[in-house]
């Protein structure tokens, strides 16, 4: 029983013990995994929330609930002291497994496997940025730095091949083959700061999320990035490349497919009646003026011969209605414009001008040999 009794009080001791030792080097977690992780998805990096800033990559971690990878998305994280950098963690081969190395948080960025996850973590060091007077410089060439209120920036090109080398492990079969440097070995000697509680939290949301598992997104997770850790949505949300919102285009598609129906029918089934049913209505009353404007002929050739008849033409306004489809066919038959002699009955009143040369003969201008007798 004393025994028990004084292991109780030991126990808690050991525990710091280990962790603090554990704090001196890169933590381990004893995560094994037959499967190697997917590849790192290609996304764009939201723009930095504040001064203080420091860039946390996504990666890839797994689920034994779910026997998946899942993405926890890469994010801006205020760093929990000055002059400490994020040192991100990486699957590496352990010879039967793979097995997942925690990052962590210290003065210098140590080992992380040789991955490349972009914006300054180019497999080897930080090009991203550093310390000076307790102030972080942001490289501008690397960082989405879109706030004016930040003025500590500079310059300085980078070589990112993370569009060419997505691998996301370290050793095995087709992983990264990168060793640790000196500089790199001397960074996990020192003093560490475990991932703090904002990140955690960041990976419990991105556990929850089904979207982010792997067989769901088949590598392209919907919500790759995220301005601050724990925004799975709003502004500053970023997808990653070749993502698609399953939920989303499908209702689309089909208000498209609705909205775009009825209107084409709309127009054929309008335009179809009109250009039928019109020539059928006017073929019909065409035809019937057809006899009526033959048996006027004969009027209009009675006052020919007698113009003084013409203004009996009153009751032509009444045959008017009939007379104009009998005006719209004549013109589709060439002939009713030939025959048609309008200038002919201008030619009658020709003949007109000869009864007035009549009273040129006349007696009375003849009259006046008549004159000289009755002198």
């Amino acid at each position: 029983m004393s025994l028990k009794t004084l292991s109780r009080p030991l126990f808690p001791t050991l525990l710091l013990l280990a962790l603090s030792g554990l704090s001196l080097a890169q933590v381990s977690v004893n995560i094994s995994v037959g499967v190697p992780p997917p590849e790192l998805p290609v996304y764009e990096q939201p723009p930095i929330p504040g001064d203080g800033y420091v860039w946390t990559p996504g990666y890839w971690a797994w689920s034994d609930d779910d026997q998946d990878y899942y993405w926890v998305p890469g994010t801006w994280v205020l760093a929990p002291q000055p002059e400490y950098l994020w040192t991100p963690g990486y699957w590496g081969w352990g010879g039967a497994a793979f097995i997942w190395h925690t990052g962590y948080w210290g003065p210098h960025v140590g080992f992380y496997g040789g991955v490349n996850y972009g914006y300054g973590y180019g497999g080897s060091g930080y090009e991203g940025g550093y310390w000076q007077g307790g102030r972080m410089y942001y490289n501008r060439s690397v960082n989405n730095i879109s706030n004016t209120n930040i003025t500590n920036v500079y310059n300085k090109t980078v070589i990112n091949n993370v569009t060419v080398n997505k691998v996301s492990y370290n050793g095995g079969n087709g992983g990264v083959r990168a060793q640790p440097t000196r500089a790199e070995e001397e960074a996990t000697r020192e003093r560490h700061v475990p991932p703090i509680s904002a990140q955690q939290h960041q990976a419990q949301e991105a556990r929850s999320n089904p979207a982010l598992r792997a067989k769901e997104n088949q590598g392209h997770p919907p919500i790759a990035a995220t301005p601050r850790p724990g925004a799975f949505s709003g502004a500053g949300v970023v997808q990653a490349r070749g993502a698609v919102n399953r939920a989303e285009p499908q209702p689309r598609a089909e208000n498209q497919r609705r909205t775009e129906s009825p209107s084409r029918p709309e127009p054929q089934s309008r335009a179809q009646p009109q250009s039928r049913a019109e020539p059928q209505s006017r073929a019909e009353p065409q035809r019937r003026p057809e006899s009526q404007p033959r048996a006027a002929q004969p009027e209009t050739r009675a006052p020919q011969p007698a113009p003084p008849p013409r203004p009996a033409p009153a009751p032509r306004p009444a045959a008017p209605p009939p007379r104009p489809p009998a005006e719209q066919r004549r013109p589709e038959q060439a002939p009713p414009p030939r025959a048609a002699p309008a200038p002919r009955p201008e030619s009658a009143p020709r003949p007109a001008p000869r009864p007035e040369s009549a009273p040129r003969p006349a007696a009375p201008r003849e009259a006046r040999p008549e004159h000289p007798p009755g002198r």
